[in-house]
């Protein structure tokens, strides 16, 4: 059943991280990876929630929407292969404000989720 779950929500997170990367990707012409971030961004906020919100939830759903759904939303290794794209461009500027907003916003996002969560 695990399983089934983390493949429904897979399912639609995966479709959801590619078009939203491309929906905001063809708003911002730009080298730096917009499109990725706002994923990432959001999945933290949505795994942030869900951690907070863990102990009223039931654990299926924290499954399908935590694992499932954030997992394949959300993508480390894009992430990592956008940087280092950037730094072999020369775009270093672009680079190193890819990995701050990324881990810096990222870790505020699920902080500010799983607050949200706990006090709901």
């Amino acid at each position: 059943m695990t399983v089934l779950l983390v493949l429904l929500g897979g399912a639609v997170g995966a479709p959801s991280r590619y078009l939203i990367d491309r929906y905001v990707q063809r708003r911002r012409q730009s080298v730096f990876p917009w499109g990725t971030l706002t994923v990432n961004l959001i999945g933290c906020l949505i795994l942030g929630l869900l951690a907070g919100a863990a102990h009223d939830l039931a654990k299926p759903i924290v499954t399908l929407a935590g694992t499932g759904f954030c997992g394949a939303l959300t993508t480390f290794s894009t992430f990592g292969f956008e940087t280092a794209r950037l730094l072999e461009d020369g775009s270093y500027r672009e680079a190193g404000l890819n990995v701050l907003a990324g881990v810096g916003l990222g870790l505020l996002a699920a902080t500010a989720g799983f607050a949200i969560g706990v006090s709901v």
